[in-house]
């Protein structure tokens, strides 16, 4: 069996200690959606984080 994960959006945003919170429940929250949410620090600049949405 296969599994595709598939990227919805991708997004730049202004990096906050906190946000990882917001990830966290979303993960939780949509999962039996087929939905993921990630996040990430740019690499290129670390005061941006990149907030990804995945269908599972």
């Amino acid at each position: 069996m296969e599994s595709k994960i598939e990227v919805l959006s991708t997004v730049k945003i202004q990096h906050s200690p906190d946000f990882y919170k917001v990830v966290d429940a979303l993960n939780r929250t949509l999962k039996e959606r087929d939905l993921m949410f990630g996040l990430a620090l740019d690499p290129e600049d670390q005061e941006q984080a990149v907030f990804t949405i995945y269908r599972t």
